[in-house]
């Protein structure tokens, strides 16, 4: 090949940019999860949902307070029917010293949470013989957790808005089928129906289409989607258990 042949070859086309991929989620998704496919990077989305997870905690914490959660966590439980008034009083003051370190501990726990899921992920689509790697699949779980930044937005948004006794951290939005439903009555029934979600839905959606981008023409969309759905149903149906038996 001469030089004058080697100067006419065009170079390849340069990958979108930070901010392009950030927007391209909302927008362009299908495109931008090809991209993170191409070059999984997960640091710039992973850090904004962890700081965007401490604003919301540190709202919450001032504006609403950890008692008043757990309070009405400990007397709609079946166990505050067992207990004595002063029981119930020193399990609550007790709940509210330690809820607050759970909730700062959120956006650390958060990479926590998405290496165990991709994890989880990785090994399902490896059961489908996608040529897929770990670092795809976290990249695409954190650029798929950036629709929580919107989520939280509007939870802090309708935090303000209402009376602080209102405010209702397990459901602050109630874009569920949880919303329908006595929170007072079936624990079983009502997890279920708060996990039937907007925001999860949507966050599976753009999980499935990145497990299609990064398994390519071995990964069929309908194949990606129920990598995501069936370890999602076995977990909500046990939480949802879980929650039963507490009461």
């Amino acid at each position: 090949m001469t030089p004058e042949n080697e100067a006419t070859i065009p170079p390849p086309p340069a990958g979108m940019s930070e901010i392009s991929r950030l927007t391209g989620v909302f927008f362009e998704p299908g495109k931008t999860f090809e991209d993170i496919a191409q070059r999984p990077t997960f640091i710039v989305p992973l850090l904004l949902v962890m700081v965007f997870s401490l604003v919301y905690m540190t709202f919450y914490s001032q504006h609403v307070g950890w008692e008043r959660q757990v309070r009405h966590q400990i007397e709609t439980s079946k166990q505050a029917a067992q207990q004595t008034p002063e029981q119930r009083e020193q399990a609550i003051q007790i709940g509210a010293k330690f809820a607050p370190i759970v909730g700062y501990a959120i956006p650390i726990i958060v990479p926590v949470i998405y290496v165990i899921i991709s994890a989880v992920l990785l090994g399902v689509v490896k059961i489908m013989s996608a040529p897929t790697t770990f670092k795809q699949v976290f990249a695409v779980m954190s650029y798929s957790g950036i629709t929580g930044i919107v989520f939280m937005l509007l939870a802090i948004a309708v935090m303000f808005m209402k009376s602080p006794d209102d405010f209702d951290l397990q459901n602050p939005l109630a874009f569920n089928l949880g919303a329908a439903l006595d929170p007072n009555g079936s624990k079983f029934l009502y997890t279920l129906g708060t996990s039937l979600d907007v925001f999860v839905i949507w966050r599976i959606i753009l999980i499935a289409m990145g497990l299609k981008a990064a398994g390519g023409k071995n990964m069929s969309f309908t194949g990606a989607l129920m990598a995501v759905l069936i370890p999602w149903l076995l977990w909500i149906l046990c939480a949802a258990a879980l929650a039963g038996l507490r009461g």
